[in-house]
């Protein structure tokens, strides 16, 4: 199907910068879809980059839906740089993807029929949202990315992610994401409730491989309302 260039109406507002995001959508229409999948792409990209994830999946029933991130990233500095210097735009970016959430909701898309998926700095974005926000949702993909902050950050994360499905995939040489701190998120979410698959792939370089999108087509399989009846 194809991608209709037109942004989701959001009902909550989202400050600055990442008010007024260009939302795209594919797939099933949003208001007839059983289920959704928020794809968020990483620095520098688009989420018409993201986007085309959708054709490597099987998902009849599934919206597909990607923001995109103001000037073509969603903060400014490294995910492992003190979180105040990545202010307002983390805390922004943080908003938007709830309001995309809440939206999706309001439409008859609950929390447990959505996964949140991104790659690169998306992926960090994704995965901060999920332990600040912990519910039961569809699923949470993180590829080549980690929890954002500082090296030595102590996580202090409430809430529970009740069992959710989650794919922290990276290679063990990725320039941009220390294998460590993918170790630390998968510790940090599965302390908090999550169903951890974590996935080091030897000498990948900073990339999507196919043994990720198998894993996410299961995760797509196994979300309630995603398949046809």
């Amino acid at each position: 199907m194809s991608t209709r260039r037109e942004s989701l109406s959001l009902s909550r507002e989202v400050p600055p910068p990442h008010g007024g995001a260009t939302i795209l959508t594919a797939g099933a229409p949003v208001d007839e879809a059983r289920a959704a999948m928020v794809l968020v792409h990483g620095r520098g990209a688009t989420a018409d980059d993201i986007l085309m994830l959708r054709e490597e999946w099987s998902a009849a029933g599934f919206a597909f839906v990607a923001p995109q991130a103001a000037e073509f990233a969603w903060y400014p500095r490294t995910f492992l740089a003190p979180l105040e210097q990545n202010e307002p735009h983390l805390s922004s970016a943080l908003a938007l993807l709830g309001a995309i959430v809440d939206e999706l909701g309001d439409r008859g898309i609950p929390a447990d029929r959505q996964i949140l998926l991104g790659f690169s700095q998306g992926g960090c974005l994704v995965l901060e949202f999920a332990g600040r926000f912990a519910r039961r949702r569809g699923g949470v993909v993180g590829l080549s990315a980690g929890l954002i902050g500082p090296p030595g950050r102590r996580w202090d994360f409430t809430g529970s992610l009740e069992q959710t499905p989650i794919l922290l995939g990276c290679s063990d040489t990725d320039p941009h994401i220390p294998r460590g701190r993918v170790e630390e998120s998968a510790t940090e979410l599965g302390r908090i409730g999550g169903k951890v698959d974590l996935r080091i792939y030897p000498a990948l370089g900073h990339t999507v491989n196919r043994d990720e999108l198998s894993h996410v087509q299961r995760m797509i399989d196994g979300t309630p309302g995603g398949r046809a009846q």
